[in-house]
């Protein structure tokens, strides 16, 4: 089928009498709860389980290989190729199997607050709580945006189609398939809902630096002098919770470009995650979910609905989807300046990378690349405990593009506006994981608090002697012992072995760049 052939067959599904298009809230939260989708909490917030699929599918992630992008995409293990024979069929099929529904719901709005990037979107949903998600993640329209809307990408989601791989071609039930020509994406057997969210942010990732554009998988705040901070990181790392800071605007949760003119929101909405979640150590988000929010797979008491957000036995990765507007400080619209510090957040399994450093220009490009963090439970199929992984550009399985595209672009904008970068270890102290305790979120968020406000900028560092990197040796409200990871574990030769240890890995990782200046690969690299 060509792009016509497939935008016929859209326009034909979405003429059925079964279509809702562009439901308000209210209309979305009765159709969840009256069709069993979902239930209500007691604070009105629609809570909804995702069977077995709780977290994102990377396996049943696929690109179709076309002529006019097989040439660009870096493909691999992430971006794994699939035949436009197979999207074809599975369309067909997918269609076919939605127009026999009694309701689908479509969703149009926008990806990227910045006018002149801005990219029309149009979700087609078989169930009213995704098209609810939908609604509150992506830029909502107003009435004129929406008379002139025309979508430039589709997502059609059927969550209950599940495919069948010895004659679909996929993996498994579950499929994920973005197709660039045809601008459509098409998923089926999985009923998470990020899967929507981040096959956008995939697409923003191959088209903003088509135009320039540095797309990043990071958190954005601004200061009430303009000072912006970008805050890097896979999910499960703090980016939502260190970027929702009261003393701070919100820009956004989890996805920005930075253009010539400065970081924008790609979204209109915020994805956190709700695992052990408090009033007391997040009240942002905390008061962010009420009616109109979605949460996935919070266990909720049955009589009093009331959300147990210590209940991890659905999953680790529980989440609350709501629109930007329920966070108190918010920049409207979603844009600001230029970044002037940069933090690289990662959650070290192993416990040996300092809670906080500054980083050289040439370490900055190497860390960035290099993308290390734990895989923390929950947030793919199958991983129950920290895992480590690097994750290069602190976002790899939702980048198309090879990793050095986006790795220059963010090395030509730190030399351009002077950003100074920081890397803050958000994962383990005193040992490992499993003998060490987790980073207190008080000493991160005072650490990410001093070098925001450029108290680290002057301060007396000391080198740490296998990975190099520049720690302070005091900050105000931080025990001084936490500051350098060899005096937090009682076992001194322990620590030793397992930094090391964890060096080698960087290096090991760094191999498949065989293309970064030797500068970056020498002066930015672990020291033993």
């Amino acid at each position: 089928m060509n792009s016509v052939e497939i935008a016929n067959e859209l326009k034909e599904l979405l003429k059925g009498e079964n279509v809702k298009i562009q439901l308000s809230v209210p209309e979305l939260v009765e159709k969840a709860t009256s069709r069993n989708e979902a239930v209500l909490t007691v604070d009105g917030a629609v809570v909804a389980k995702t069977g077995k699929y709780t977290g994102r599918s990377p396996k049943d992630k696929f690109i179709v290989e076309e002529e006019s992008t097989k040439d660009k995409i870096d493909w691999g293990k992430v971006n794994q190729t699939i035949s436009a024979e197979v999207f074809d069929n599975l369309y067909v099929k997918v269609v076919n199997f939605l127009k026999e529904k009694d309701e689908l719901y479509v969703f149009k709005g926008f990806a990227g607050a910045d006018k002149e990037s801005q990219l029309p979107i149009q979700v087609v949903n078989e169930f009213a709580w995704h098209n609810l998600f939908c609604h509150q993640l992506f830029i909502r329209p107003n009435e004129e945006e929406l008379a002139s809307h025309n979508a430039e990408f589709t997502i059609i989601a059927a969550p209950t189609f599940k495919a069948d791989p010895a004659v679909d071609g996929t993996n498994s039930e579950a499929f994920i398939i973005v197709s660039f020509e045809k601008k459509v994406i098409l998923i089926g057997g999985t009923e998470y809902a990020g899967e929507m969210k981040k096959s956008i942010f995939g697409i923003m990732n191959y088209l903003l630096p088509e135009q320039e554009i540095l797309s990043m998988h990071c958190s954005a705040n601004v200061g009430e002098a303009g000072d912006v901070a970008l805050f890097f990181g896979l999910s499960g790392t703090g980016k939502t919770t260190l970027s929702a800071d009261a003393n701070r605007k919100l820009i956004g949760d989890d996805e920005h470009g930075w253009s010539d003119n400065g970081v924008f929101n790609i979204e209109g909405g915020c994805y956190a995650k709700t695992i052990n979640l408090s009033a007391e150590k997040e009240p942002e988000i905390y008061n962010a979910i009420r009616f109109g929010s979605v949460l996935e797979n919070v266990v909720v008491d049955e009589e009093t609905r009331v959300p147990d957000y210590d209940d991890g036995s659905l999953t680790e990765n529980t989440r609350a989807a709501y629109p930007i507007h329920f966070i108190e400080n918010i920049v409207t619209p979603s844009v600001a300046g230029h970044p002037k510090t940069i933090v690289f957040l990662t959650a070290d399994a192993f416990g040996v990378l300092p809670p906080i450093s500054k980083l050289t220009k040439e370490q900055a490009m190497y860390h960035f690349l290099s993308g290390f963090t734990s895989k923390l439970a929950g947030t793919e199929r199958g991983v129950t405990e920290p895992e480590p992984v690097f994750s290069t550009c602190f976002g790899s399985p939702f980048l198309p593009l090879p990793a050095t595209r986006y790795a220059e672009m963010l090395g030509e904008k730190i030399d351009e506006h002077g950003a100074q970068v920081f890397l803050v270890n958000t994962g383990w102290t005193g040992g490992e994981y499993g003998v060490g305790n987790r980073m207190k979120l008080s000493y991160t968020r005072t650490m990410v608090r001093a070098a925001i406000d450029g108290k680290l900028n002057d301060v007396e560092t000391i080198q740490d002697p296998v990975f190099g990197l520049h720690m302070p040796t005091n900050i105000e409200g931080v025990p001084s012992e936490v500051l350098n990871p060899r005096d937090a574990w009682s076992d001194k030769a322990a620590y030793d072995q397992k930094a090391s240890f964890l060096a080698d890995l960087f290096k090991e990782n760094f191999k498949k760049f065989g293309n970064v200046s030797d500068e970056i690969a020498k002066n930015g690299a672990p020291l033993v």
